[in-house]
């Protein structure tokens, strides 16, 4: 099935009041990139993660986002410096003795003083309930990802199916309009050649090889045939179930060569316009294959 490679997965997993949220963006990239972001805590499980990711993702940079949250009893709790009142009782004794005031300092006033009491996050260490959540989250959070991927390389599918088919329609006008071409150069020559002498004088032979010189010059049958053949193995190439994104870019340049060199062979207006019209249609192509994993 097609894959782009933009996309964006979320998932959270939630066990006994601790929650792992994971939040994961996708975008076109040559190779896979992962850049993953999360608390220090988990930094253990880094490669892991990057193993799960491979598994399902195999092009793409892809950011991920992991926020832990523990919202249980024992989350957090009280950190009390002694060393730090101490100071700060020392020096109150010093000021009332210094400025002959009373020192009215209490506990109440003492624990609000910058420190003295602060509230502290626990270390968790239950390393077994941190991967099980960060793991289904991941699981969860890859699937979401992958569902829109999928979601949107199909979308894909069906505009490059119908650009290849709007494709084969200026290849068949080049394959109508080319014997057309060859005929009225013919004639205009022949008209040409008896303005500037007698009739009777007219070399046919010469003229018949002047025809065929601009016939090989001009002839595009080979690459019509290959344009053709790219076209039909393109479109059997969106119907893989592979990741084919390296393998369309390859084709598509292909196709790209071959628009070239109708161009340049183009001695008709027509030709010349059609091969636009072509080439400008297999860069659009180009464009969302740079999307498509």
């Amino acid at each position: 099935m097609i894959k782009s490679m933009t996309g964006f997965g979320r998932s959270e997993c939630v066990i006994d009041n601790r929650s792992m949220t994971i939040e994961m963006k996708s975008v076109n990239h040559r190779y896979c990139d992962i850049n993953i972001r999360m608390p220090r805590k988990l930094i253990f499980l880094e490669n892991r993660l990057k193993s799960m990711i491979k598994e399902e993702l195999t092009r793409g940079k892809i950011d991920v986002f992991v926020t832990y949250q523990d919202n249980s009893d024992r989350a957090n709790g009280i950190v009390y410096n002694e060393s730090l009142a101490e100071q700060y009782m020392d020096y109150f004794g010093k000021i009332a003795e210094k400025f002959e005031i009373s020192n009215d300092i209490q506990v109440s006033g003492l624990t609000k003083y910058p420190k003295v009491l602060k509230l502290e996050e626990q270390e968790d260490d239950d390393d077994d309930v941190l991967q099980s959540l960060l793991l289904s989250a991941m699981e969860d959070a890859i699937k979401d990802i992958a569902s829109t991927r999928l979601t949107e390389g199909q979308l894909l599918k069906v505009d490059l199916k119908a650009k290849l088919n709007e494709m084969l329609s200026y290849v068949d006008i080049l394959k109508e309009i080319t014997p057309a071409v060859i005929d009225d150069y013919r004639q205009k020559l022949e008209v040409r050649i008896g303005e500037l002498m007698d009739q009777t004088l007219v070399d046919k032979d010469r003229l018949a090889l002047e025809v065929a010189v601009f016939a090989d010059k001009s002839c595009i049958d080979e690459e019509i045939v290959r344009l053709e053949s790219h076209i039909t193995h393109m479109r059997d190439t969106l119907d893989s179930n592979e990741a084919v994104g390296r393998k369309l870019d390859f084709i598509s340049q292909e196709m790209n060569r071959e628009a070239n060199t109708v161009l340049s062979k183009a001695n008709n207006i027509s030709i010349a316009n059609q091969g636009i019209e072509l080439k400008t249609l297999i860069e659009k192509v180009r464009e969302q294959i740079q999307n498509i994993e």
